[in-house]
């Protein structure tokens, strides 16, 4: 089924408004949600409203949360989440670090104990929006431990998605959003709620055998997600294993705490305007844009995108013909509304 963004929306805002959430934060939850199914992350979007109101009922995330701050000065703060829930404070943690930033010309934010924090790149998509560059390592404590290590078949790292921006005068902003694994978990789930399967050389099964098939991940004993570009991958995710979750004391992966998923993040802003005269920046990010899409193109009707472009234009199909729901994922949504008796217009 197709629904039109708006009422995805004003749906999932109305479900966190009835679960306990203020005002503003329901919004805000609703608002991240469906941006994420806008711009083609199903994985990030929607079909994520029952495990949140599942969490939060078992009191692993909390409504309404600040952050605190354990540490500051000029240009580092290290907060704690509080289990909050992630779309909350990653607005939160990335306007401190854009302060910061804006004022000193760097800054770097430590958040621990955050709930899920859905699609990273919305958080240097915001900074770039502010004119600055902007770098994010994520890890997962606990409940997340998805990947297997290179070379072993048991899973031991999170997805550890690593996430920039990069301004573009008078355009849209460079923004890379990618996991060092080869599929997010939630694209599996989106797989098995519509009864498919994953591309090859994405799971192993539990005894290290290649699988597409999302039900073996789940299984018991379970199955592993592989990393991308091998050794190459995992090594990348363990350098975000120890940034976003060693130094930022959230915690790499670790079975101790298996009953509760937490977030570590650990962000980087530069202000191009202080590292040199500003209009110079901006003029070599457009030349060397213009470099790169100068090449010859190997399909003569194909084009040659900046990393973003792709959520762009499938923002403006999917704001413009509404965003395809499986069965699986829009019963999801209505039976936890009708659990907090939230009406549903009917589709």
């Amino acid at each position: 089924m197709k629904i039109q963004h708006q009422q995805l929306e004003q749906l999932t805002t109305a479900i966190f408004a009835a679960a306990g959430c203020q005002a503003d934060e329901a919004a805000r939850i609703g608002h991240y949600l469906t941006e994420a199914n806008l711009v083609g992350h199903d994985s990030h979007g929607v079909i994520r409203v029952p495990f949140y109101i599942e969490w939060l009922r078992a009191g692993k995330v909390v409504a309404n949360q600040q952050l605190s701050v354990l540490f500051e000065n000029e240009v580092i703060a290290v907060v704690d989440g509080n289990y909050g829930f992630g779309q909350s404070l990653g607005e939160q943690a990335t306007r401190l670090g854009i302060e910061k930033s804006a004022k000193h010309g760097v800054s770097v934010i430590a958040l621990r104990n955050a709930g899920h924090l859905g699609r990273i790149g919305d958080w240097p998509l915001m900074a770039a929006n502010a004119n600055l560059a902007s770098l994010h390592f994520v890890n997962t404590s606990g409940a997340g431990i998805l990947v297997a290590p290179f070379g072993g078949i048991q899973r031991r790292l999170s997805a550890d998605p690593i996430a920039a921006g990069i301004p573009v005068a008078g355009g849209e902003p460079i923004l890379v959003d990618l996991s060092c694994c080869t599929i997010a978990e939630g694209k599996v789930r989106v797989a098995l709620n519509k009864g498919g399967q994953v591309p090859e050389g994405c799971l192993i099964d539990s005894k290290g055998q290649p699988t597409t098939d999302p039900k073996v991940f789940y299984g018991t004993p379970p199955g592993s997600i592989l990393s991308i570009a091998n050794h190459k991958g995992y090594a990348l995710g363990i350098m975000t294993e120890l940034l976003a979750g060693a130094l930022t004391s959230a915690g790499a992966s670790n079975p101790a705490n298996a009953n509760r998923l937490g977030n570590g993040m650990l962000s980087i802003y530069l202000n191009p305007a202080l590292f040199q005269a500003e209009p110079a920046f901006a003029a070599e990010v457009r030349r060397f844009i213009d470099w790169v899409r100068s090449s010859e193109k190997a399909d003569p009707n194909g084009e040659i995108l900046m990393p973003g472009e792709i959520e762009l234009k499938t923002k403006a199909k999917r704001s413009r013909d509404g965003i395809e729901l499986d069965a699986k994922t829009w019963q999801g949504l209505v039976d936890t509304a009708a659990s907090l008796n939230v009406p549903v217009a009917a589709h």
